[in-house]
């Protein structure tokens, strides 16, 4: 028997099961997903919560022994030459959101390409607006309990893994690490195993989706070239403790959400328990 100490913890994006609070614990517990990745209730998005909402959550989370895993924020999903004070606003609100719920992390983005630019020009002549960006976020929690976790997305300066590491490299905080995401390397023409090595360093926090890179279909884990099992296994025999956060987009991908249903969902979570099996990955439940 494995002790809690020594296991992975599961976690989701639970707007991907249902809209509706209670439908989203309900099959979290049925399921046995011990965290929620807060980023979506009642059709609204977590930076918008008004307090009583925010106060809901909580207590029914609590009530029914689930956790938070990561504020599951927007934060860096703007056009870089959209204003940055108040988009900086909106991430205070994202940090408030974590010392509120006890999260350790918060999930950002790294910024699309300035109004008409291409994302190889973004790539050039972005990086440094980027990084004053991404650095005042870093200097804003360098004293608080939690850490940024960058995802990369389609479009987004950090797309691809060169990327990433330039961010990680260049800020070189400990506040800045990387939620590793196999399936968006799939999608971005990568090879996730490739990712891994360079990233590795970085990696505190995954994102489990699969994906196949012929038609960019979303896929239960173990089914596309995530290369899932072969990476947890690697980061689970170098002492990675931390969550598995399921983000399926087994429905429905989208630019600010993904959707699964609670019967995928299901399957989502199944997928990714036999690829810990297969590997002797434990999860705790």
């Amino acid at each position: 028997m494995n002790s809690p100490a020594t296991q992975l913890k599961l976690a989701a994006f639970a707007d991907e099961i249902a809209n509706e609070l209670d439908v989203q614990i309900a099959h979290c517990r049925k399921n046995g997903v011990t965290h929620i990745e807060l980023r979506g209730v009642a059709g609204k998005n977590v930076l918008d919560f008004d307090a009583a909402l925010r106060k809901e959550i909580k207590q029914k989370l609590a009530d029914n022994g689930l956790g938070i895993s990561a504020i599951g924020s927007p934060i860096g999903k703007v056009r870089l030459d959209e204003p940055f004070d108040a988009h900086f606003d909106r991430f205070k609100i994202a940090v408030e959101l974590a010392a509120y719920f006890q999260a350790p992390f918060i999930r950002l983005f790294s910024y699309y390409p300035a109004a008409g630019a291409s994302h190889a020009d973004h790539i050039r002549g972005g990086r440094d607006e980027v990084l004053r960006r991404m650095q005042r976020q870093v200097d804003y929690v360098k004293n608080l309990p939690v850490v940024l976790v960058h995802e990369n997305e389609s479009n987004l300066y950090a797309e691809k893994s060169a990327q990433c590491l330039d961010l990680f490299q260049s800020l070189n905080s400990p506040k800045l690490r990387c939620a590793f995401d196999f399936a968006n390397f799939v999608l971005a023409g990568e090879n996730p195993l490739d990712n891994w090595r360079q990233l590795k360093p970085y990696t505190v926090h995954f994102h489990v989706k699969d994906a196949r890179a012929a038609d960019g279909q979303c896929v239960p884990a173990g089914e596309g070239e995530g290369r899932i099992g072969e990476i947890l296994a690697d980061a689970f025999a170098s002492g990675y403790r931390g969550f598995l956060t399921l983000e399926p987009h087994l429905a429905v991908a989208g630019q600010f959400a993904g959707f699964t249903g609670p019967d995928l969902f299901k399957t989502a979570v199944d997928a990714l328990r036999k690829v810990c099996r297969e590997k002797r990955i434990p999860l705790a439940s």
